[in-house]
């Protein structure tokens, strides 16, 4: 799969090579001067009446070859041969700009492309097999997954999937704080509800800064069913660990059970309680003291964490002897780069921030050895909306609104697509337009895209027309406006995906989707294909064909299905 189709690279290369092509002869002319190889920038056009692309090469050229860029693109102009290029033509226009047009070679091989590649059709090989780990969700276990952890879990399966297509090994983690004061808090807080079960709630004190969800309650209420009020005899420790070996492994299954409801798999759920047994957090903080990177402060031990270039220390562990988050956080990133990734990305919500750009500085110590593997995804918070005002409560239940709950009113599709948005811009999420079945919500929109042509391939089936091996058809034919514009955003999906990999951004394939649907119903809306005379029809239909491909994969790669009837 190393015979990669990048159609809109390749023009570009080619009008590179067919512009130096012509500056030698030129030269040999004694058109044009002697000097340095020429250079320049080759983009899309705005207006298609500039044709596709335009090269600035004269006007780059002007400075060192003393000569006005009109008089040099002209020049170029003189000794420029499209003979079995991609170009049917090429124009001087303006200051000095080159535009070029695109033949139907070149269109033709987008077909061919798509056909040849199918559904691996959007693979660009940046990544050539490189070890990538997305973390991603890792929300705590004690208690349901939010909303933020619904756009969490999106961001990172996309880009996982992005990455993948990309050309990396990709490996998907989440992390379990199985270990620490929340998951104290957690047992301290079923104990709580549990005592109040045994002997009134007015007997029982609810610690001041325990968990007071619904789901403590239930979970309190399911053990004194099942056990009547035998653990009141115990002493509240002893509770409290019998509690929480009773309920974290319920929370973690009901999350797997969720998260795959949210088409959302790992390879490695990561026991934070791992690195406490496999001394990793100990050997951590030996290795940050003996590089003399700790002081001592009230009885605490503090990373110096401002001489790494971060805007305050961290304490490492504490008075009590207990190690702090921060200290098993660097412990686990030194195990994820010691299992051989060459790139670690952690996707994490706003109000991790701080802590993201503190580990980063963190990192940059030269024992740890990891800046330049570690990336963050730092996606910003989701408001949900329905008739305009914010949703806070599940219809369902009443109560603070799950992703389980979300699910249960809008389908995977739509919250999949909807939450691959923008990371890094504030996310207003209608309930109101993801349930619409029209042309506003854009995963219909995509879809219904898909649907139709699905719907077209069985009715000229049902007529004798199969769609045609790229062999049988005449890209010269394919000539409408529509039909070009359709085309050229099919080739652009590898650039899409090799853009959306280096700039860990998935929402750039919503986007794509979004205009490739938008061309395809001007191009059916513009040109008839049913009842055309056969090689026309065939082109066409190829073409639709191509497209349904296209979103098929990119939906794939967004997770969302890809209806063949709507």
């Amino acid at each position: 799969m190393t015979v990669i189709f990048l159609l809109i690279d390749s023009a570009k290369k080619q009008i590179d090579k067919l512009i130096s092509d012509a500056c030698e002869k030129a030269r040999a002319a004694g058109a044009l001067p002697d000097g340095p190889s020429l250079t320049g920038g080759v983009e899309a056009t705005r207006e298609a009446s500039h044709g596709d692309y335009a090269a600035t090469h004269a006007m780059s050229a002007a400075k060192a070859m003393k000569m006005a860029p009109a008089k040099i693109a002209e020049a170029l102009g003189g000794c420029i041969d499209l003979d079995g290029s991609y170009f049917k033509s090429f124009s001087i226009a303006g200051p000095g700009f080159i535009n070029f047009v695109l033949s139907d070679k070149w269109y033709g091989e987008v077909l061919s492309a798509v056909e040849a590649m199918g559904d691996d059709y959007g693979f660009v090989d940046v990544g050539n097999g490189k070890r990538v780990m997305v973390e991603f969700v890792s929300a705590n276990p004690t208690g349901p997954m939010t909303i933020g952890n619904a756009r969490g879990g999106v961001l990172g399966d996309t880009l996982a999937s992005v990455l993948q297509k990309a050309g990396y090994d990709v490996w998907r983690e989440f992390y379990v704080n199985d270990s620490g004061n929340q998951v104290e808090l957690f047992g301290k807080s079923l104990d709580a509800r549990y005592m109040q079960l045994c002997v009134g709630e007015e007997n029982y004190e609810f610690p001041e800064d325990g968990y007071h969800g619904d789901d403590i309650k239930e979970l309190a209420a399911s053990l004194f069913e099942a056990e009547g009020d035998k653990f009141a005899g115990m002493s509240p420790e002893e509770r409290a660990e019998a509690f929480t070996a009773y309920a974290l492994p319920r929370n973690i299954a009901l999350m797997r059970e969720h998260l795959e409801r949210y088409r959302i798999r790992f390879d490695q759920w990561f026991l934070e309680s791992s690195l406490y047994e496999g001394g990793y957090v100990a050997k951590t903080v030996e290795l940050l003291e003996a590089n003399g990177l700790t002081y001592e402060k009230d009885g605490a031990l503090w990373l110096k964490n401002i001489d790494l270039g971060a805007d305050k220390d961290e304490v490492l562990l504490r008075a009590n002897g207990f190690y702090t988050y921060y200290a098993v956080d660097i412990a686990y990133h030194i195990n994820k780069m010691e299992r051989g990734f060459d790139k670690v990305v952690d996707i994490w919500g706003a109000d991790h921030h701080g802590h993201a750009i503190r580990m980063e500085a963190t990192f940059s110590a030269p024992m740890l050895g990891g800046r330049d593997k570690l990336d963050f995804l730092v996606y910003q918070m989701v408001r949900l909306t329905r008739g305009g005002e914010t949703v806070k409560v599940s219809k369902r239940t009443g109560k603070a609104l799950t992703l389980n709950d979300l699910l249960d009113e809008i389908s995977v599709d739509a919250c999949r697509f909807f939450f691959n948005a923008k990371p890094d811009s504030h996310l207003e999420f209608d309930l109101d337009l993801a349930v619409r079945q029209d042309s506003e919500n854009p995963v219909y929109y995509v879809q219904y895209a898909h649907a139709r042509i699905c719907s077209l391939v069985a009715m000229l089936k049902a007529e004798g027309f199969d769609v045609p091996e790229c062999a049988r058809v005449d890209a010269a034919l394919l000539c409408h406006e529509t039909e070009l514009e359709l085309m050229k955003q099919v080739a652009a999906l590898p650039e899409e995906i090799r853009l959306a990999a280096r700039d860990y951004d998935p929402s750039r394939i919503n986007k794509y989707c979004v205009e490739l649907a938008a061309r395809f119903h001007r191009f059916y809306g513009a040109c008839k294909i049913r009842g055309e005379e056969p090689g026309l029809l065939l082109a066409r239909l190829k073409l639709a064909d191509c497209v349904r491909v296209v979103i098929r994969n990119c939906l794939a790669v967004i997770g969302v299905s890809a209806p063949e009837k709507m």
